[in-house]
Order: C-alpha cells, then sequence, then structure tokens
C-alpha cells in the first residue's frame, strides 16, 4: 500500500506542477478560435479535447438506462449531473455525481440511492488548429458515495488518467480518448489496473442539428467485465447556451447491457469573467 500511496502522491504533484504551468500561459485567441459558449461533454464516453469558453460554467444533466445484462445487473438507471468550470482556455474543472442511481440485479431484488461522486482536472496541451488536432490530458478521482452494501457502489476510491485528442475535419468532429483505469479492489486491498478507449465522431448537418456516433471499450478489472459499447444520437442547439440531446447505446460484448438509453441538455450558467459596466 505505501507505493500506491507514494505512486497516487507523486501523479497528485506533477499534476497540480502541470496544471499551474500551463494556467501561467497566456492565450491571446483570434476571432476564428475563440470557444463556443458552451462545449457539450455529453452524451458519450469520449471528451473533447477542448472546452468552453473560458469564466462559464457549464452544467449538463440526463437521464441514462442500460437494460438486459448477463452481468451483475439486468437493468441500470441514473441522472448524471457534470458541473463544469473553465478557468482558462488551457484548464477545466469539473464536478459528476450519477444521482438518484437505480439497479436492479439478476434476482430482481431493486435498489435505489446516491450514486458515486467523481473530481476532475483538464489541462490542454495543445490547442488545435488547421494542421494539428487539439491534445489535452485529464485526471478523475472518483469518491465512493454510493452505498456498496446495497450493491450501488465498490466502495472503494478509483483514479482515471486520460489523454485526449480531437480534430474537426470539414463538419465532422472526432475525439479520441485512452484511458487508464486505477480501481479500488472490491476482492481486497490495493488497486487493480485496467485499459479504455472511446472513439466519437460527430457530424453537424447544420448549425444546430448534429449526428454522432462512438464505440467505446475497456478491459477486465478485478469484478467488473470487460465490455464494448456502440452509441448513436443526435443533438440540437437552442440557443448559444443550450444544447439537448438523445440516443441509444448497443452493447456489442456478451456481458454488455443489450441495449439502453439516453437523453439530456447542456446549459451555459453564466459568464463569470464577464466584465460588468
Amino acid at each position: 500500500m505505501n507505493r500506491h500511496i507514494t505512486h497516487y502522491l507523486f501523479c497528485g504533484f506533477a499534476i497540480l506542477i502541470f496544471s499551474v504551468v500551463a494556467h501561467s500561459q497566456t492565450d491571446t485567441p483570434t476571432p476564428d478560435d475563440e470557444p463556443d459558449f458552451i462545449v457539450p461533454a455529453r452524451p458519450g464516453v469520449s471528451n473533447p479535447a477542448e472546452f468552453q469558453r473560458p469564466g462559464v460554467l457549464q452544467i449538463e444533466m440526463g437521464y441514462n438506462s442500460n437494460f438486459h445484462s448477463k452481468g451483475n445487473f439486468s437493468d441500470q438507471q441514473d441522472m448524471p449531473i457534470a458541473v463544469r468550470f473553465a478557468i482558462s482556455r488551457r484548464i477545466l474543472i469539473e464536478l459528476d455525481t450519477d444521482t438518484p442511481y437505480s439497479l436492479k440485479d439478476q434476482t430482481g431484488q431493486r435498489n435505489s440511492g446516491a450514486g458515486d461522486t467523481q473530481l476532475g482536472i483538464q489541462a490542454v496541451l495543445r490547442h488545435e488548429n488547421s494542421t494539428h488536432p487539439g491534445m489535452a490530458f485529464a485526471y478523475y478521482i472518483k469518491l465512493p458515495t454510493a452505498d456498496a452494501n446495497r450493491g450501488l457502489g465498490s466502495g472503494r476510491v478509483d483514479h482515471n488518467f486520460i489523454g485526449l485528442i480531437s480534430k474537426t475535419i470539414g463538419k465532422t468532429t472526432i475525439d479520441l480518448n485512452v484511458i487508464y483505469l486505477l480501481a479500488g479492489r472490491m476482492s481486497g486491498p490495493g488497486h487493480a489496473s485496467s485499459g479504455g478507449a472511446a472513439l466519437g465522431f460527430s457530424y453537424n448537418v447544420t448549425k444546430k442539428f448534429t449526428i454522432e456516433s462512438e464505440i467505446s471499450g475497456s478491459s477486465r478489472n478485478d469484478g467488473q467485465q470487460g465490455a464494448i459499447y456502440a452509441i448513436g444520437g443526435v443533438s440540437y442547439q437552442i440557443t448559444r447556451r443550450m444544447v439537448i440531446d438523445g440516443g441509444v447505446r448497443a452493447g456489442l460484448t456478451s456481458q454488455a447491457p443489450r441495449v439502453g438509453f439516453f437523453t439530456g441538455i447542456t446549459i451555459g450558467i453564466a459568464d463569470l469573467y464577464k466584465k460588468r459596466h
């Protein structure tokens, strides 16, 4: 355990130092590369390498469901909420929760309650331009706020390290995330490592209407089976501060839920850096 604690402390200090250095850099964007007021990170697993305008407090809310699983549950439903704040063009902080969370096990017993909570930070390493993609690194820590005794969570702390690459080609945006997960073992002390990836495509049919698709997967981790998923969805920008989305998810491997549905909304709550006269 001491080795793991040292490893996490080192990673934490490295992320903190990197964030301070990155935040200290001054960006002078032109009107052409000024970030949008909001940049939704939902509904897929993959997140964009870059995010909303600095100072914008963005909230994402939705409904998520998965059905007909052969794994640890028969169906699962939750209402994910993510609060994302852009400190600068290079630094984003995020708070996520899956509350309320409801799970029916293979015996037919349903348990409901609070889900787990995640805290994260994302740093842009390189902004996208006409010749190269945007690149970023993110770290998320899962806090076990879900009740493990009722099967709603593992009761252990998890660490996610994510590399993000995004590129827009014409009307299509491609987002690639590569994930390294250190999950707290449910079967004993320590952490188990696994990998994952998500590749998403977004095509702008019009300025407001977008078609989205994604394939994502993860390897086996302790008691959690590996799985591969595909999603298809649409999003519509109502205003510059509001985007709605919806779609379906399909499990492509034997232990993954056969089908799932999602819908949600992204809202730009406020521009905290807006100058007041």
